[in-house]
């Protein structure tokens, strides 16, 4: 071997060495992060702590800098960690904030949604019964003691769920998991006396842990009543983000009905001009790829899902032409060659943006870095 295969060999030895080192120490800390993670189901205290996260993140950031090291890259390999060491302490289990609840009873529990909350309350030693299409006959016995009651099937099997759930007892919560929140909840208060809250977990199906999450709280009756539930799903790691039922309603329609619709109407028209998706996926920047990804993400889970979240409510279908109105005031200008027409839109709208445009622009850097690290080739 040449002298400078000696060296090469010998500084990649030394990488290795160093390599090793981490992987142990990686190991050693995995070790104290689910001692940790003990430690705070005995005390009912939540996996998730973000003032925690920002102080550690800020100091190591600082070491980095003082070390000539990127503070990026260090940012980048803690929250890396982080994930992980959340999910060593998901392992340990969770407080059970109620001992006294009797019964949890989640009607569509073997659902996408439904199934990962049996998974959650029976972590934390909740008794939990499941309603399913082929249980109603037995729906009484099941029924009978349960303090919480879960609605989690489809948007428009809602309503005739609800109906059904009109013999609990008086003292039993009645919640929701639709999409959807001031018409359920509605119908829910209509149909049982006792304490009622609207909830709408905002993530999908495929999440194993609500670390990070955001369940939407809409109140309904007797909120003193529902504060450990909603104490437990912190505990879980979640955020609850409280706010009216109608205000919430009109939220969606715009971060979750018009975004579908515009999504799936983009997936359509690459469809029907014969589009070459190999050929842009190889043609395209990170955030192009990335809005591809998104576009692909939603063709590949049930059309039902979104056909039912869109189909829902009618008065989305005002708020969808006012969107399509706009695309085509945009294109008239593209059309008649308006260019400074288009220029002052678009000032109009980073000035409405504010703050969040920069903060965006932040997070989307290192979003995009991700997305081309995972390319497959």
């Amino acid at each position: 071997m040449s002298e400078f295969d000696d060296n090469l060999k010998a500084l990649r030895d030394e990488i290795d060495d160093i390599d090793s080192q981490l992987v142990a120490l990686l190991a050693k800390r995995l070790a104290v992060t689910s001692k940790v993670g003990e430690i705070k189901s005995t005390e009912g205290m939540p996996i998730f702590a973000p003032e925690r996260e920002a102080t550690l993140i800020s100091k190591r950031r600082e070491q980095a800098k003082q070390c000539g090291l990127s503070g990026d890259l260090i940012e980048d390999i803690l929250r890396r960690l982080m994930r992980d060491s959340y999910v060593s302490q998901d392992a340990s289990g969770y407080q059970c904030i109620n001992p006294s609840c009797k019964k949890i009873v989640i009607v569509g529990g073997k659902g996408q949604l439904g199934s990962v909350f049996v998974d959650l309350f029976q972590r934390s030693s909740y008794q939990v019964a499941i309603i399913e299409q082929e249980d109603w006959p037995n729906s009484k016995a099941i029924l009978a003691e349960a303090s919480v009651v879960i609605v989690a099937v489809p948007i428009r099997l809602t309503s005739m769920v609800i109906h059904y759930l009109n013999n609990l007892p008086d003292d039993c919560i009645l919640a929701d998991f639709t999409s959807v929140k001031e018409s359920p909840l509605f119908e829910m208060m209509q149909t049982h006396k006792g304490p009622v809250v609207g909830l709408h977990p905002m993530f999908g199906p495929d999440v194993t842990g609500l670390i990070k999450q955001t369940i939407i709280v809409c109140d309904g009756r007797e909120k003193p009543q529902y504060q450990w539930l909603l104490k437990q799903f912190e505990v879980w790691g979640a955020k609850i983000y409280q706010v009216g039922a109608y205000e919430h309603d009109q939220a969606m329609s715009i971060v979750q009905v018009m975004r579908h619709f515009s999504t799936i109407a983009y997936g359509y028209h690459l469809m029907e001009e014969g589009a070459d998706i190999e050929n842009l996926v190889n043609m395209s920047s990170p955030i192009y790829r990335l809005e591809l990804i998104m576009v692909g993400r939603l063709f590949a889970q049930d059309p039902i899902l979104y056909s039912d979240i869109i189909f829902a409510n009618s008065d989305n279908i005002s708020m969808m032409k006012r969107f399509a109105y706009r695309f085509l005031e945009l294109l008239e200008d593209v059309e008649l060659g308006d260019k400074e027409a288009f220029v002052v839109m678009f000032k109009q709208v980073s000035d409405w943006f504010g703050d969040y445009a920069d903060d965006f622009l932040a997070e989307s850097k290192t979003m995009l870095l991700k997305a081309n690290e995972l390319k497959k080739h």
